[in-house]
């Protein structure tokens, strides 16, 4: 049915089209376990993933970005998602970049993005969350606020906040640290940045108590065929030091490499962040990378360019325990979720894998 009404979608603008989307899920939640979950919602016991003493029903995920403000989580768990990350979710609430601000790219299945980190701000959010009533795993993507005069310590007192009011409200916890929508471009993908950072946030999880897994999103490499630097190296080391729990690969892309898009269209657009299948085999080689570098005893969540049960697949068996959804969403439709899942119990049955688990880095 979606391929009849996303013609009519994408005559509007990008994030319009977005907009009316969202606002139609919305007024469906509410019936969603009837109206939605009968057709979307089955579950096969071979999907089924153990991460950081969670139970994962399936390990499709809502990557960050979609549902920033968490007013649509019982939706997607209606439409069979086995987790939901929501977010990012900075301090203080932001209204983002000026519009337009969202752009399709057809003819690559792609996406730009120039959003700016627009969300309602830490303390909504976490209020809205003590009411919901969630039945899988929540992961909430944590940014530092919109704006270019919060640096060095006052960027890591604005994690820290956001942290503090919404970390107890988490499964896990995701920090966004090379969100290439801030003002001043990547924050904490320095190393010693990211030494301050991951002190002050592990000092606050203790102060509150809490065990919650908390991850790193990076970014994408700069080409499938990248010889990754020291730089990255040092990364893991610092978070492996400090108790990360696992990483997100990867975030959007700032550059526009291997696009079919004409130059000139994408010099209109101008600058943004690149998701979508185009990030797909870069991807797949940050993946690849982290897998060999953590020697596969970090669970992975990988995103970007994941439009088919093949791909998911695929990063499952380069060493990913969990992949997450986006711009395929936009191109596949909701549907994608429940092919994925069963192409994915068709493969493991064909490869003689009784499990996801079983098949997660068996090609690393």
């Amino acid at each position: 049915m979606y391929r009849l009404f996303r013609p009519l979608l994408f005559r509007l603008d990008a994030e319009r089209a977005h907009r009316l989307t969202l606002a139609a899920a919305r007024l469906v939640q509410p019936l969603a376990p009837w109206l939605v979950a009968p057709f979307f919602k089955e579950e096969h016991p071979a999907l089924a993933v153990q991460c950081w003493g969670l139970t994962f029903p399936n390990p499709v995920g809502l990557a960050a970005g979609l549902d920033k403000n968490a007013r649509l989580v019982r939706f997607w768990e209606a439409l069979g998602f086995g987790f939901v990350e929501v977010g990012s979710v900075s301090a203080r609430p932001s209204r983002g970049n000026p519009r337009p601000r969202l752009f399709r790219l057809p003819e690559d299945r792609a996406l730009i993005n120039r959003m700016g980190l627009n969300n309602d701000g830490a303390e909504r959010v976490a209020r809205r969350l003590r009411r919901l009533r969630h039945r899988r795993p929540l992961g909430i993507n944590l940014a530092k606020t919109h704006d270019p005069n919060i640096l060095g310590e006052a960027a890591v007192a604005d994690f820290c906040e956001s942290f503090r009011l919404l970390a107890p409200l988490a499964d896990y916890v995701t920090l966004n640290i090379s969100c290439p929508n801030t003002a001043e471009g990547k924050t904490f993908e320095d190393p010693d940045a990211l030494d301050a950072l991951l002190r002050a946030i592990f000092a606050v999880r203790r102060e509150l108590d809490l065990s919650v897994p908390v991850l790193l999103k990076l970014s994408p490499p700069p080409s499938s065929r990248t010889v990754f630097d020291s730089q990255l190296e040092e990364i893991v080391e610092v978070a492996r030091a400090h108790g990360i729990a696992g990483f997100v690969a990867t975030n959007t892309a700032s550059d526009r490499e291997g696009l079919r898009t004409d130059p000139e269209a994408l010099a209109r657009i101008g600058p943004g962040g690149l998701s979508g299948r185009p990030l797909a085999a870069r991807a797949r080689c940050l993946l690849f990378y982290l897998y060999r570098l953590t020697e596969g005893k970090l669970p992975l969540i990988s995103v970007g360019g994941i439009d088919s049960a093949e791909e998911a697949y695929r990063r499952i068996r380069a060493g990913a325990s969990l992949v997450q959804l986006y711009t395929g969403l936009i191109y596949e439709g909701p549907g994608l979720v429940r092919r994925i899942k069963q192409g994915l119990v068709r493969r493991l049955e064909q490869d003689g894998f009784d499990s996801v688990q079983a098949a997660i880095g068996i090609d690393a």
